[in-house]
């Protein structure tokens, strides 16, 4: 809809959430000054909203690829910074999308800047996250609970799961956006999901060599070894997985820890102990928000030692991405000492990935940056650190990195099979 002969186009038409978007606005008085209004909500029922002010162009225009963003959510260049900024109205929430093959209506509004009551055009525009024949299928096999996704064509594929933070449940914003590169990927829940438990005192790290094995059972995956993703608690998980399971190839581990943390993870006959947070180190910033970075004790004290995986023998290869303003705990000194401890026993395989000024979360391009929210084990709201715009930053940068890792590692030097998009 437009008013007074002033349009807003957004281009692509058809677009995917992990891709650059353009926002072009015609018909304005030359050198308006103008403010554009996203606004999303999530499947939590969370409304995001975010902001940009620019001036047009003699012409009457503005374009985001090149016009700067005068104020508002984020400043300057930013052709996505409406995506990445978006700002939830009741802090400290998430943005949560449960169900991938539904896209996500992203509200678009062009105001008058002195008058921000006249709405002078507005549109509605799609962010998809699956493309067109990628398959998306429930999961429900013996144990194993969470989402598959599988690319068009033949194959075979390589074959990812993904795991996400300590809330258990899976991410398929990321594992469809990765089904869309030509990987098979399986989102894995562990706990507070569907039938899964709701509380736990213990993993079984047998649950997720099901989940390997059921992976490796699909006819479109490759039969030479599956990846892992993970962030936050599940990034020890996957060191373990990489650890006891020959059947991973390649893992990363999104500012996780190289210890066994918060519970403590059996397989058959053996059980890694559980680094513990010391809850008294936790601390309250001026915001009155917790920051509980120091809370974890120190992996290499020797009563903590019984908690450290032994990733050297791992047949595996490794990423460890740290966020360097990381407020959850110190992601660069455990991606130090992960990799510290395999070249002690002459390993090499394995790459460190470093972000300056990122937080905590770091997710698939253009999703709305998480400084602070409710900690799944603390059950209050704390910080996670990082800037806006550097974060977003690191997200579009890992978004490449990760894929090319798994393609090298997961393909035994085979020409890599392209999904049918």
């Amino acid at each position: 809809m437009s008013v007074s002969g002033v349009s807003v186009q957004i281009l692509p038409v058809r677009g995917y959430f992990d891709k650059p978007l353009q926002v072009i606005v015609r018909g304005l008085c030359p050198k308006q000054t103008v403010t554009l209004l996203a606004e999303v909500k999530d499947d939590k029922g969370t409304i995001f909203q975010s902001s940009a002010v620019h001036q047009a162009t003699e012409k009457g225009e503005v374009d985001t690829n090149h016009s700067p963003s005068l104020d508002g959510t984020y400043t300057g260049v930013e052709p996505t910074g409406l995506l990445w900024s978006l700002t939830p109205l009741t802090p400290h929430n998430k943005f949560t999308w449960w169900d991938a093959s539904r896209p996500l209506s992203v509200d678009m509004k062009v105001v008058s800047h002195d008058r921000p009551e006249d709405v002078l055009a507005k549109v509605t525009h799609q962010r998809h996250f699956m493309k067109e024949g990628v398959q998306r299928c429930v999961v429900t096999d013996g144990r194993i609970r969470g989402t598959l996704f599988i690319p068009p064509g033949p194959g075979p594929f390589p074959g990812i799961v993904d795991l996400y933070t300590l809330g258990g449940g899976p991410s398929e914003p990321r594992a469809s956006l990765m089904a869309n590169k030509g990987f098979v990927v399986l989102a894995l829940a562990f706990y507070r999901y569907k039938d899964l438990p709701k509380k736990v005192d213990q993993l079984d790290l047998e649950y997720f060599e099901e989940g390997v094995r059921f992976l490796q059972r699909q006819p479109k995956v490759k039969d030479c070894g599956v990846g892992v993703i993970s962030i936050s608690k599940s990034g020890d998980l996957a060191l373990s997985m990489a650890t006891y399971l020959p059947e991973v190839r390649a893992a990363v581990s999104i500012n996780g820890c190289c210890f066994n943390t918060l519970f403590p993870l059996k397989y058959k006959d053996t059980i890694i102990a559980a680094l513990l947070p010391d809850l008294q180190k936790v601390i309250t910033t001026k915001q009155g928000l917790l920051d509980i970075s120091q809370a974890m004790p120190c992996p290499m004290a020797k009563e903590n030692l019984a908690s450290a995986i032994p990733i050297e023998r791992a047949d595996c290869h490794f990423m460890f991405v740290a966020s360097e303003d990381d407020k959850n705990w110190d992601s660069v000194r455990y991606a130090e000492l992960a990799s510290q401890r395999l070249r002690d026993h002459g390993k090499r395989n394995f790459e460190v990935v470093r972000y300056p000024k990122a937080g905590h979360f770091l997710d698939v391009p253009h999703m709305p940056f998480y400084p602070s929210g409710v900690h799944a084990a603390v059950g209050k709201v704390v910080v996670f650190g990082g800037e806006a715009k550097a974060n977003a930053y690191a997200q579009m940068d890992l978004w490449g990195r990760v894929q090319e890792f798994f393609r090298k590692h997961l393909t035994r030097g085979e020409p890599q099979c392209k999904a049918m998009l």
